[in-house]
């Protein structure tokens, strides 16, 4: 009887290749977006390039950017995490392509409206007032203005204008951030849509705005150019938020960005092993791919023992631990992809270490030295 060493069974899990569209990656691991404010004026420096070109040159498979700011006046809230329109910006995520690139790596940037969440007075543009589908914030408060029907128009073409941007740059591929309580999620959610037109009401009108921009995205990219999607139960701030209670309502959300054109779904969690509904072990992107058929990527606290809390309260210290559970799942095609985010600001060798069977060797998550912030 054979047996079969930790380190092949990570490379027959996590070290195959993947594709989807016209994007190739030779194995499963993803680097999860990463909010940095190191983008002076918006503007991904040489800094930026080395930051991203180093986990790629150690075995990431996928580079997934931090967010970057679509040319809308209130799509942002600083000054200094990137955006995606300008001359001096473009030019700067060109040179971040090329270093991936020139590494052997992949990358696409993730499109990003903060909506409500925009603090007032913040850059890129301080005039702007948050915007969003009611004028909620997330707790329901009265906060900033809604969007007319014009305004909705405004912030589909600037979507579809950074999607464009994006593919002339080099990008492998894009993904739409529709997760954690930004624009995109606060149409979805029902605390933060209480609109009475076409766009507020039940599930499917909730999701329209959703789909429109998918919709509007794929058309103005070429059709093997690949189109991720990033959703969540849970907002900034408001763990225990749902969009759905049930696999029907899930679907109910997911089938129209499908017939929109999604391509591959990112599920956001904080805890990748916590099951998504009672009576199956089945985690969000496990629901995910299975309603839609389509390759879902997981995420949340993979290779450390706590999750990511957010500003209040988060542990800022994560002991590193082994993969096994995520293997289990990977092997029973749960997930096709797994997103990896703190343990990779730790370590950016942690793929490496991870597909070479010593994922427990990586460097523990520690906020306060900020010591991989590079």
């Amino acid at each position: 009887m054979t047996t079969t060493s930790a380190a092949d069974r990570i490379a027959q899990v996590l070290g195959r290749p993947f594709s989807v569209g016209s994007l190739t990656v030779p194995n499963r691991i993803v680097m999860a977006p990463l909010t940095r404010e190191f983008s002076p004026e918006g503007v991904p420096g040489d800094d930026v390039a080395r930051y991203y070109a180093r986990r790629a040159a150690a075995d990431v498979g996928l580079v997934i950017t931090e967010g970057t700011f679509v040319h809308h006046p209130s799509s942002g809230t600083s000054d200094r995490v990137p955006r995606l329109w300008g001359e001096a910006a473009l030019a700067g995520w060109r040179g971040v392509v090329s270093a991936v690139h020139q590494v052997g790596g992949k990358i696409i940037p993730q499109l990003w409206h903060v909506g409500s969440a925009r603090t007032e007075g913040a850059g890129p543009v301080r005039t702007a007032p948050p915007v969003g589908p009611s004028g909620l914030a997330l707790d329901g408060s009265p906060k900033g203005v809604a969007l007319s029907i014009t305004d909705v128009d405004d912030v589909i073409k600037a979507f579809t204008g950074a999607a464009a941007a994006a593919q002339e740059l080099g990008f492998d591929g894009l993904e739409l951030h529709g997760a954690h309580g930004y624009l995109i999620d606060q149409f979805l959610w029902g605390r933060t849509n209480r609109r009475t037109d076409a766009y507020g009401g039940d599930l499917a009108s909730r999701v329209r705005f959703a789909a429109e921009v998918v919709e509007a995205v794929r058309a103005a990219v070429a059709p093997d150019f690949p189109v991720f999607f990033r959703l969540s139960q849970w907002k900034s701030g408001h763990y225990e938020a749902r969009l759905a209670d049930t696999p029907a309502e899930l679907e109910a959300i997911l089938a129209p960005l499908v017939e929109a054109g999604v391509d591959v779904f990112h599920a956001s969690t904080r805890r990748y092993w916590i099951p998504e509904f009672e009576g199956s072990d089945l985690n969000l992107a496990g629901w995910t791919r299975k309603l839609t058929g389509k390759p879902s990527v997981t995420v949340g606290s993979v290779g450390l023992d706590k999750e990511f809390a957010g500003p209040d309260g988060r542990p800022d210290r994560s002991a590193v631990t082994g993969i096994s559970e995520l293997l289990n799942r990977a092997e029973r095609d749960e997930f096709d992809l797994v997103a990896v985010g703190r343990a990779l600001l730790a370590d950016p060798e942690w793929a490496r270490k991870a597909l070479a069977g010593r994922p427990g060797d990586a460097e523990p998550y520690d906020a306060a030295l900020l010591k991989a912030l590079y």
